[in-house]
């Protein structure tokens, strides 16, 4: 039987994903305190076993590992510094930030982690709300060796794969690339089910031989953008979030950005950012990414069926 070391960690941003990933860490034996600015967001993770804290500032005192997942960069290096978070940990405190912001970010944060006596590490997920709540989320680390040490077994309690994909802001740019993958891989399945339909192949009869042939892929088999085929997929479910469409093109417009500052002739990442920006502004502003298939289909010169 394993034995766990119990660590008292800090939790800042009880979310959608937040939220079950500190319930996680409770149920791994870990002493969570968490924090979020949405009171409905801290009761239930209050149900979960996290302890309520005051204020970010009240999480983190005596924390051994502080947990941040905040919505983007500004808010993480608000947070350590202009509202005092770094200031308010105990020296050495190992703080790990599983927030999705620009590697730049990613890498200020650590500098700013540093110069506050503390050691830091970027660890941004993949697996969306489902990973979270089931912990098998996949961690992409970037941060010193001995911080990633320190920090693998926090994170495996969370997750089923913990990679540490080398120095400071590697875990951010692992993320940015995963997730410019998973986009334009959702938008070529969203395309290619309405051109089955266009030309009278049933959803089923696709998804049964992509699934098994070389167009198989996770936006195909576990988010399946067609009502039928995957029931779990937010597809049987009109499309409710498991990992927005918002959030996609927060992802995307980021690969953008390093794609444009690092010159690389990424056409189709550019493509799939623009295209769900504009989704995420309009209907899918509340909708799963794989919503993206009405879009496609909308704007297909066909009587807009499903077969």
């Amino acid at each position: 039987m394993t034995t766990v070391t119990r660590r008292a960690i800090g939790f800042i941003g009880l979310g959608h994903m937040g939220g079950p990933m500190a319930a996680n860490l409770v149920r791994a034996g870990h002493r969570v305190t968490g924090f979020d600015l949405v009171p409905e967001a801290v009761r239930a993770a209050g149900a979960a076993g996290v302890v309520p804290g005051a204020s970010a500032a009240d999480a983190v005192a005596g924390a051994d590992v502080v947990i941040t997942m905040l919505p983007a960069g500004r808010h993480v290096l608000a947070l350590y510094e202009e509202q005092g978070l770094l200031a308010a940990a105990r020296p050495g405190t190992l703080f790990v930030d599983c927030s999705t912001i620009d590697v730049a970010d990613a890498r200020a944060a650590h500098e700013a982690v540093r110069r506050a006596g503390h050691r830091g590490l970027d660890a941004p997920v993949s697996g969306g709300v489902s990973g979270a709540e089931a912990a098998t989320l996949t961690f992409m680390a970037g941060g010193g060796a001995a911080e990633f040490a320190a920090a693998e077994p926090v994170l495996a309690a969370m997750g089923r794969k913990v990679v540490h994909c080398g120095p400071d802001g590697a875990g951010q740019a692992a993320k940015i690339c995963n997730n410019m993958i998973l986009g334009i891989s959702m938008i070529a399945v969203s395309e290619a089910f309405v051109l089955g339909e266009s030309l009278g192949l049933s959803h089923q009869a696709l998804f049964d031989v992509a699934s098994t042939a070389s167009g198989q892929c996770w936006a195909l088999t576990a988010n399946c953008p067609v009502p039928g085929p995957v029931p779990a997929s937010p597809a049987n479910h009109d499309y409710r979030p498991g990992f927005s469409a918002p959030l996609m093109a927060k992802d995307l417009a980021l690969a953008a950005n390093a794609i444009r500052e690092g010159g690389v002739g990424a056409e189709m990442g550019l493509r799939a950012a623009e295209l769900f920006a504009s989704f995420a502004e309009g209907r899918g502003a509340g909708e799963d990414f794989s919503g993206i298939i009405r879009t496609i289909r909308d704007g297909s010169p066909q009587d807009g069926k499903t077969i």
